[in-house]
């Protein structure tokens, strides 16, 4: 049994449940977060059947801002943690009702950057440690399809770098990870091309080794690199008319 633990924030959602598996079968102790615990049961007793895995599970609410330290407190001090959790929320429910809007934000932004504060207080106490954020390609440039969920990716985006030019001179890496789609409930009903759309299981795998390998910023699928970066060279006065 490995003796490292990794803690998953959002491990009801189909890559938190891949990530678990990929981590369990490498024997690592878990630590699986989600906002309705009744919903990991069934996941910690698959991974204790077909892994012999140690796994607790653990409630966590991301918005719930004044909770985090004394969740950080309550589940310990992980080796890596990974902050899988986000809500796409509706673009158009989001321009008609702020509640939305600031739902999409908050859970994105303000609820990861909470939860991964308290992580990197307690790694720099122990002076290791991997923490690893997934964002997304939606966050490199505002779209009017969804600027709402595009623009809080931005946030956590840029969040992630600055914390990671913080915590490498305390000995703790920060991982930045954007998947582009994936083939998951959250993208059920959309019509996805599936050169350009991971499986959660794709996902887990790139996670761990880019963890493993102390990788900066990945792209699961490389296609997604080219297609960011000619996205981000047209020019503004052409891209503000493009319907995307």
């Amino acid at each position: 049994m490995n003796d490292k633990k990794v803690l998953i924030l959002g491990a009801t959602s189909d890559v938190g449940k891949a990530l678990a598996q990929v981590y369990a079968e490498q024997q690592f102790q878990l630590v699986l977060a989600a906002r309705n615990v009744k919903d990991l049961e069934p996941i910690k007793s698959d991974l204790e059947i077909r892994n012999e895995a140690k796994v607790e599970i653990a409630e966590f609410e991301a918005t719930d801002y004044s909770s985090h330290p004394a969740f950080i407190d309550k589940v310990g001090i992980p080796d890596i943690c990974i902050c899988v959790f986000g809500y796409l929320g509706d673009q158009t429910e989001a321009e008609n009702n702020w509640d939305e809007a600031k739902s999409i934000m908050s859970i994105n932004y303000i609820g990861a950057a909470s939860i991964l504060e308290e992580v990197a207080k307690k790694m720099i106490d122990k002076k290791t440690g991997t923490i690893v954020g997934i964002s997304s390609v939606a966050g490199e440039r505002g779209r009017q399809s969804n600027y709402f969920y595009g623009s809080s990716k931005a946030g956590f985006t840029a969040y992630l770098s600055g914390l990671r030019n913080r915590l490498f001179h305390k000995g703790i890496h920060v991982l930045t990870v954007k998947p582009g789609f994936i083939d998951t409930k959250m993208t059920a009903g959309m019509d996805l091309p599936k050169p350009l759309t991971a499986s959660p299981l794709q996902v887990a795998k790139a996670i761990a080794k880019a963890a493993r390998k102390k990788k900066n910023t990945i792209y699961v699928l490389s296609m997604w690199r080219l297609i960011m970066y000619i996205i981000k060279t047209i020019p503004e006065g052409i891209f503000k008319k493009l319907k995307l």
